[in-house]
C-alpha cells in the first residue's frame, strides 16, 4: 500500500485489486453516479480498476482511495489523472465520494491536499477538472480548491465545464524568468 497523501481525517493511498468491492460498490451506486450516464458493472468496474492500475505503473498517477481514517474505512476515490481534452492531454483532479461522506468536508480536504500534491510534489503547470453542468456540488467543490470555469467541452459525448487552477508557483517563476517556455495560455487548448 503506497500513501501518497495524509490530512487530518483523511489517507489518499494507491489502490489495489483488494480494493474492487469498494470500488465496484461506488461505480453502481445511483447516487454516487447521478452526473454519468450509467452505473457501471462489477466487471466495467473491475476494467476501471485496472485501468487505473495501469495509470500508476504508467506515469505514478491515477484515482487513490480516500481512507476516513478515523473509521478506517473507504470513503471514496480522488486523485490526478491525465485525460485528453479537446485533443491534449490534460492533468485532471477527479473524486468521487461514498454517500455516507458527503457534505462533511472530506472532497474539499482531500481535494486541496491532491492540489498542492500536484503543484508541490509533481510541479505541474496547472490542474483541471471536468464538471457536468448540472452537477452543482462537485462544481462547488472545484471553487473551494481555487478553481474557476475555464472553457465548455465535449468530454467523453457530454457537455463538460472545464475548471481549471494554474500553480501559483509556476506563475511566479514565469513572472522572474521571462523566457520561461509556459505560459498560461499556452497549456489552454483552443
Amino acid at each position: 500500500m503506497t500513501i501518497k497523501i495524509e490530512t487530518e481525517r483523511l489517507l489518499l493511498r494507491e489502490m489495489d485489486r483488494n480494493d474492487l468491492d469498494f470500488f465496484a460498490e461506488l461505480f453502481s451506486n445511483s447516487k454516487v453516479m447521478r452526473y454519468y450516464p450509467r452505473l457501471y458493472s462489477r466487471k466495467e468496474s473491475q476494467a476501471s480498476l485496472e485501468k487505473t492500475l495501469f495509470r500508476y505503473k504508467l506515469n505514478g498517477r491515477g484515482l487513490w482511495l480516500v481512507e476516513d481514517k478515523r473509521q478506517q474505512c473507504p470513503a471514496g476515490v480522488m486523485g490526478i489523472q491525465m485525460q485528453v481534452v479537446q485533443n491534449k492531454a490534460e492533468p485532471e483532479i477527479g473524486y468521487l465520494l461514498h454517500p455516507d461522506f458527503w457534505k462533511l468536508g472530506y472532497a474539499t480536504e482531500a481535494g486541496i491536499a491532491t492540489r498542492d500534491y500536484a503543484f508541490g510534489t509533481l510541479q505541474l503547470p496547472y490542474v483541471i477538472s471536468l464538471i457536468r453542468p448540472i452537477n452543482l456540488p462537485s462544481q462547488a467543490v472545484a471553487k473551494r480548491l481555487g478553481m474557476s470555469l475555464d472553457r465548455h467541452t465535449i468530454f467523453a459525448n457530454l457537455e463538460h465545464l472545464v475548471f481549471r487552477i494554474d500553480n501559483p508557483a509556476r506563475r511566479v517563476a514565469d513572472k522572474t524568468h521571462p523566457t520561461s517556455s509556459f505560459s498560461p495560455s499556452s497549456a489552454i487548448s483552443s
